[in-house]
């Protein structure tokens, strides 16, 4: 009773503690006369409505196209974020600065006088793609550039829009007591909202985890289904005349590797946990292509990644020439029947998949391929057959090779803690994702030639 008493009589105390810390804040965010609008200040207003302009920057974007890129982002339900600065605007530590202040996952534009670059959490969209579509608008017109990069991004990127997108933004710079009042409150209950908002975020996330399970399901029982056929065609028997010690272990380890794809499906949970079952199945068919040649007198396989462009088709016999739709000609491992048809002119035999614009390559159809074809291909050498195409895109962030497939959306090697497009992370991101302004795709302002981890430095 005395603890409840003594809590009871803190409360005031409290309440005012917290409308102090917020008079603080806001004062330490709030910009002085004639200077430039502080990080704390633009990162207020992201968290409120997608697109801000800021007042010395007026000139740049009408409010009335400011409207439209806003309603754009908002019906996309997209985690995109765009600031309009002025020229002279600071520019160092500017996007981890302002990623830290807003804490929430996306991707950041920034339109800073004649100038504009972005950054993005590779959860959201990867660094290569962030270079590419900056590069995309360099040159245009503040309106023409930012309506593009728009249109673009929100084809491109991952993630939800932020729960706090709730209400409209407010650019005005003056604040009421009863503004006050209402801040000192939120902060109160601060600690419970945050709270419920990462549960929130969390559920959706695991939601859309299983929805991208549920679809990766039916293409990986097609595969274990076809690898159970290829078993059942075999038509060998160890006890067979002829059979010997080394055709026997070949067949265990096929056999072997059907019930362990089976067992690791049925445990999926996760996107990347059917990176197990893709990896049992490309071991179990180098296994029956062993067993093939051992039965047949010919020489034994080398050790060969599977047809690129349906890996039930089995371990490739040669690299052929093969250029994406819109991409770079590049070799890719293909099966004796594909690189015929190649040979000829024709269209190779495509895996494709189910999504919600039909049928499309497995390559077009969404992060959570990207275990899937991990599994089959290993993370060392997928990015470079995928390149130029969208599978190849989510999955171009510097750190993939090293551990694919850590999370769905996500094949960096880092701790992100599972926070995806939109959700509230805070400061817990990774920095590299977010070096200075300028250098990040688009060439200007003496950045340049930095390492992918930090977009050249800046200034």
């Amino acid at each position: 009773m005395n603890a409840v008493r003594r809590t009871t009589r803190s409360l005031p105390g409290l309440l005012l503690l917290a409308l102090a810390l917020a008079l603080v804040a806001l004062t330490a965010s709030a910009p002085r006369a004639g200077a430039a609008t502080g990080v704390s200040a633009i990162a207020e207003a992201l968290r409120k409505d997608p697109v801000y302009v800021d007042p010395a920057a007026a000139a740049q974007l009408s409010a009335a196209d400011a409207d439209a890129l806003n309603r754009q982002i908002r019906d996309a339900d997209k985690p995109l974020f765009i600031a309009v600065l002025p020229a002279g605007y600071p520019t160092a530590k500017l996007f981890t600065d302002l990623r830290t202040a807003t804490g929430v996952t996306g991707l950041y534009a920034v339109r800073l006088g004649d100038r504009f670059d972005a950054r993005a959490d590779s959860s959201v969209l990867p660094r290569t793609a962030v270079q590419n579509l900056v590069t995309s608008v360099q040159g245009e017109s503040a309106k023409t550039q930012l309506t593009d990069f728009t249109s673009r991004a929100l084809a491109n990127m991952g993630g939800k829009a932020p729960a706090s997108w709730g209400g409209a933004g407010t650019g005005g710079s003056g604040v009421s007591s009863t503004a006050l009042i209402a801040i000192g409150a939120v902060l109160v209950a601060g600690g419970a909202g945050a709270y419920a908002l990462v549960r929130r975020n969390r559920r959706r996330h695991e939601e859309e985890q299983r929805a991208a399970l549920d679809r990766l399901r039916v293409v990986v029982d097609e595969d274990i289904t076809a690898f159970g056929e290829e078993l059942d065609r075999l038509d060998f028997h160890p006890a067979e005349s002829g059979a010997d010690d080394a055709m026997r272990a070949d067949y265990e380890r096929a056999l072997n590797a059907y019930d362990q794809a089976k067992s690791a499906m049925a445990d999926a949970r996760r996107p990347e946990d059917v990176r197990a079952v893709t990896e049992a199945l490309e071991d179990g068919r180098f296994s029956l292509a062993q067993l093939a040649a051992r039965r047949t007198g010919t020489p034994l396989p080398e050790r060969r990644p599977p047809c690129f462009f349906d890996p039930r088709h089995g371990p490739s016999v040669a690299d052929a020439t093969w250029t994406p739709p819109g991409g770079a000609p590049r070799e890719v491992p293909v099966c004796a029947a594909d690189a015929a048809r190649l040979a000829d002119g024709r269209d190779p035999a495509v895996r494709e998949v189910d999504t919600d614009l039909g049928r499309r390559p497995y390559w077009d159809a969404g992060p959570a391929y990207g275990p899937w074809a991990g599994g089959y291909f290993g993370g060392g050498i997928l990015p470079g057959l995928l390149l130029g195409t969208a599978l190849g895109g989510w999955m171009s962030a510097p750190a993939y090779a090293a551990d694919y497939g850590t999370g769905y959306g996500d094949f960096g090697g880092f701790d992100t803690g599972g926070y995806q497009g939109g959700d509230v992370s805070g400061a817990n991101f990774d920095p590299g994702d977010f070096g200075d302004f300028g250098a990040g795709g688009g060439d200007f302002g003496g950045g340049g030639g930095g390492d992918s981890g930090d977009f050249g430095g800046g200034f």
